[in-house]
């Protein structure tokens, strides 16, 4: 039988205090869905988001905010909280990895491989209000 090991130190405890939990609290952030996919979005952070046909500098605006945080207060909507936006600006198109797809049937002598990359936006989140 294998014998198992901990890959953590013994002089690295886990914290568990309420304090500790609370130290990235005073974070401003909010969670906005988008493309059926919710994202943990705060100032400054650029995210890619699916495929949009604008031009590099252009704003996008998120009214689907789900919840906002400011000060340590998080607010919750229900389902969305009301007034709240998220502003972001186009920083241009990506492109992902390629993707293979495969067919096969055997015995057949049938094989297609093809492949393709999907198209992202990539934007810089510039506010967030509620």
């Amino acid at each position: 039988m294998a014998k198992t090991t901990s890959t953590r130190a013994a002089s690295s405890p886990v914290e568990t205090s309420p304090a500790a939990s609370m130290a990235g609290a005073s974070e401003h952030y909010a969670i906005v869905s988008d493309g059926g996919r919710q994202y943990r979005v705060s100032e400054g952070q650029v995210l890619e988001i699916d495929f949009r046909h604008l031009p590099a500098g252009s704003e996008v605006v998120f009214d689907e905010v789900l919840a906002v945080s400011r000060a340590g207060k998080l607010t919750l909507g229900a389902p969305v909280v009301k007034g709240a936006t998220v502003k972001a600006e186009v920083l241009g198109l990506v492109q992902g990895e390629k993707i293979y797809v495969q067919k096969f049937a055997r015995r057949k002598n049938y094989r297609r491989r093809t492949g393709h990359r999907s198209v992202s936006t990539k934007v810089r989140i510039a506010s967030i209000s509620a």
